[in-house]
């Protein structure tokens, strides 16, 4: 009689399984390295998580480039508790697109990456990005308020079945909490430059209430970073204003890391005591690191929070090679045009 199988081991099998049948669907006329390699992700310990961000392709897009569809078949196989977007899942944010085709863009966004990553029985915590549901506005109005309309629309009837825990549900898909275990992570609208002052005041209550303050993790999410760390977006209104009174906010609450997008470009920062997660596009138009030269590519990044004392476990693949990104490599810092200086993390 064949051994039986426990439950984890079943769930690892299925979602092999159903990594491999999501790349066989999605699989790309042009050559990229075969899946089957894997991904060379350092040992599970502790709580793992999965990041991604900047999916989109062309305005109105409703559907997704090959490293998309890779990125998403390969992520159960590495058994993350918590997958995290940070922003830009569809490509809104251009005048006349129309609530049809922006209802059109998010059901592709549910049958390429939600609904394949929910039926693998993963929890999905996103991020508004601008492109998105932009909080950009005039006179009082949203400039984008059909596409905040349709991604309140489409997350509201989803929220309960993300798998989220949620602690403060705010103005969910906008900002809100949740606590993943011992992780508490707060989600507020960066898909501006500026976080709104109502929204800062929430995130000052919350990350003081008792969920966040017992939790051994607190980690906070938005599209928008601190810090330019690519070429092309090292200006106002591509990073958040005031990012020393925000970093303050978050250092005041012992959060560890902030986790953003837009950049278009993976790199691991330290700006004083807070780790700054920039994530590289997973969709089109990567772009080059500040001051590098070094052709740009899709990533995705699983973060591992591991070990006594905590510490971060950093872990990027190119999803062209399958490759991880030797830290290294990487540039020992990034200046801005304002000649301010942003090193990488320790450890990376």
């Amino acid at each position: 009689m064949p051994p039986t199988l426990g439950r984890r081991q079943v769930l690892s099998l299925s979602a092999l399984a159903l990594g491999a049948g999501l790349w066989q669907a999605w699989k790309p006329a042009r050559s990229l390295a075969a899946p089957s390699a894997g991904l060379m992700a350092p040992p599970r310990g502790g709580t793992r998580l999965v990041l991604i961000s900047d999916l989109n392709s062309s305005y109105g897009s409703t559907t997704y480039i090959a490293e998309v569809h890779r990125g998403v078949a390969l992520i159960p196989s590495l058994r993350p508790d918590l997958v995290i977007c940070a922003g830009d899942m569809v490509a809104g944010q251009k005048a006349g697109l129309g609530r049809e085709r922006l209802a059109a863009m998010w059901a592709g966004f549910d049958r390429s990456v939600l609904g394949p990553l929910r039926r693998a029985g993963l929890p999905f915590a996103p991020a508004m990005g601008n492109h998105d549901a932009s909080g950009a506005s005039a006179g009082g109005r949203f400039l984008f308020a059909d596409d905040r309309a349709e991604a309140a629309r489409f997350w509201r009837a989803r929220r309960d079945s993300l798998g989220l825990r949620f602690v403060d549900s705010g103005d969910f898909p906008f900002h809100y909490a949740i606590r993943q275990d011992d992780v508490f992570l707060l989600v507020w609208d960066a898909s501006t430059a500026q976080v709104p002052a109502e929204q800062l005041r929430w995130a000052e209550r919350i990350l003081a209430g008792p969920a966040a303050r017992s939790a051994s993790r607190r980690l906070v999410v938005g599209h928008l970073p601190l810090r330019a760390v690519s070429q092309g977006r090292d200006r106002p209104g591509e990073v958040l204003a005031q990012p020393a009174a925000l970093q303050q906010l978050l250092d005041r609450h012992g959060v560890e890391a902030y986790v953003s997008g837009h950049q278009h470009a993976y790199f691991p920062a330290r700006l004083g005591q807070l780790d700054l997660f920039h994530l590289g596009a997973m969709g089109s138009g990567p772009r080059r690191l500040l001051g590098q030269s070094t052709t740009p590519f899709q990533t995705l990044t699983v973060l591992d929070l591991v070990g006594s004392p905590p510490r971060l476990v950093d872990t990027s693949f190119d999803l062209r090679t399958l490759r991880p990104i030797d830290p290294q490599r990487l540039p020992r810092s990034l200046s801005d045009a304002a000649g301010r200086v942003l090193p990488r993390r320790a450890g990376a």
